[in-house]
């Protein structure tokens, strides 16, 4: 009888070691597919309470990549919005429009708004719904300083439900071409979504509003519902689209998870207030300039450096002027130049105007203004500091030139012994004899008025 051959028990081996791998990674794929087959389905809710800036865009944006990370069923995206920046609100619809979780735009509670920017992502949403008591509208884009575009009404004098207004008129090229692009671009979201886009364009061009029983009437908006329980219980079997893909919605039994904005979304909303960045731009500018002219002082370096680091953050994400921030920066080097060069003024009220003339179009945006007062406080603030610096430059070039035994008339010593008439007094790390105009007593404090030779001529300091 044979015996088996080494190499056939290895090969046994080796494919019993491996059919048990394979059972092994099959049972474990089940328990994978059983665990996500448990996990209840989720609902991401997020919240928009404010002005539409670039924290509620990182906010929104961030909520929309986490509800397609947990593999959530839906977004309800809950609005109360006075509108917002341009550039904040088109970074979220496009998000919305790119997403492969659904987005419900929710205008909710009672009293709550979805003007202007919110009219938009309104209808860039897969779902809009309203709470009864809620309206939305005025979506015609405003111009630097507020208001609609000449010729238009503003948000606040829109025409009724119907929407019914006197159209607006011509204004310039540049007015007309932003009214226009933002028709179409409105336009184009109702049209995506099959809702009323005759309506939309009368929310641009007449700053028409609408409330909640009257927008769905007009197929504005597809759902009213008292609280999101409601709005998910009528969104249960709906077919929406998902980037370009219809999908049936089922939001049955559905929990709702809330994602509150963190702290990155109230830094960023702190910092990119427009008053709070340019101040710590100032700030930062100017710490850096007093460090370079203090070597060492260090608390002004580092304070300018937090500063101008913060505000570099904020710049990164709003629409900057830079021909603002160059004006800003060149009225600065003007102010201070004009402490060391005889401009006679010319340069401190260049500098000053240049710097008013840069704060005013810093943003690059119409809805993005920073504080009159702010700029005319800080303005003053600066040119009454340059004034000082021009003023104490002057003194010293009024003063007389001292050298050698002269530079020391206006110190102050100490009188070594009682005199009336001569004595000695330590002035200067030195010992000097000394004349005294009054009686001087030991100890006290004596002030140099005149020189002559190695005797200097004192009075009482008191």
């Amino acid at each position: 009888m044979q015996a088996a051959s080494p190499v056939g028990k290895v090969s046994r081996v080796v494919w019993r070691r491996l059919a048990w791998l394979l059972v092994g990674l099959a049972g474990l794929a089940w328990l994978l597919v059983a665990s996500a087959q448990d996990r209840p389905r989720e609902a991401i809710q997020l919240t928009v309470q404010d002005a539409i800036t670039p924290a509620t865009a990182d906010y929104v944006i961030r909520g929309i990549e986490s509800a397609e990370t947990r593999g959530a069923e839906l977004v309800v995206l809950q609005l109360d919005t006075p509108g917002g920046l341009d550039s904040s609100m088109r970074s979220i619809i496009q998000a919305i429009l790119q997403a492969r979780v659904p987005v419900a735009s929710y205008v909710h509670p009672a009293g709550a708004r979805a003007a202007s920017a919110g009219t938009y992502i309104l209808y860039g949403s897969p779902v809009a719904a309203m709470t009864p008591s809620t309206n939305l509208g005025s979506a015609t884009p405003v111009q630097l300083g507020g208001g609609g575009l000449p010729g238009m009404p503003s948000p606040d004098e829109g025409s009724n439900g119907n929407g019914e207004g006197a159209p607006a008129e011509a204004g310039t090229a540049m007015e007309r071409k932003v009214l226009e692009d933002a028709v179409a671009y409105i336009r184009g979201l109702a049209e995506r979504h099959g809702r009323n886009a005759d309506w939309a364009e009368r929310a641009v061009r007449e700053g028409a509003n609408l409330g909640a029983r009257e927008a769905l009437e007009q197929n504005v908006i597809d759902i009213v519902a008292k609280d999101v329980a409601d709005l998910l219980a009528q969104l249960d079997g709906r077919e929406v689209l998902v980037g370009g893909t219809p999908r049936t919605l089922s939001t049955e039994e559905i929990e709702v998870v809330r994602e509150d904005p963190g702290w990155r979304t109230e830094l960023l909303a702190v910092i990119t207030n427009p008053n709070i960045a340019y101040i710590l731009l100032l700030i930062g500018i100017y710490g850096i300039i007093f460090e370079l002219a203090n070597p060492g002082a260090i608390v002004p370096g580092t304070i300018g450096a937090i500063a101008l680091i913060l505000a570099f953050f904020a710049l990164q994400v709003m629409p900057l002027n830079y021909a603002g921030l160059a004006l800003i920066l060149l009225g600065i080097v003007f102010m201070i130049a004009e402490a060391f060069v005889p401009s006679f003024g010319a340069l401190g009220i260049g500098g000053l105007a240049a710097f008013t003339a840069g704060s005013i179009m810093l943003w690059d945006d119409p809805n993005l203004n920073i504080a009159l007062p702010l700029i005319i406080g800080v303005a003053i603030g600066i040119a009454g500091f340059s004034i000082w610096v021009l003023g104490r430059f002057l003194d010293v070039r009024r003063k007389k030139p001292a050298t050698g035994y002269e530079e020391m008339v206006g110190m102050e010593g100490t009188a070594r012994e009682d005199f009336d008439d001569t004595g000695r007094v330590w002035v200067h790390s030195e010992l000097w004899n000394a004349r005294a105009r009054a009686p001087v007593r030991s100890g006290q404090t004596v002030r140099v008025v005149a020189i002559d030779g190695l005797t200097l001529t004192v009075e009482p300091a008191e």
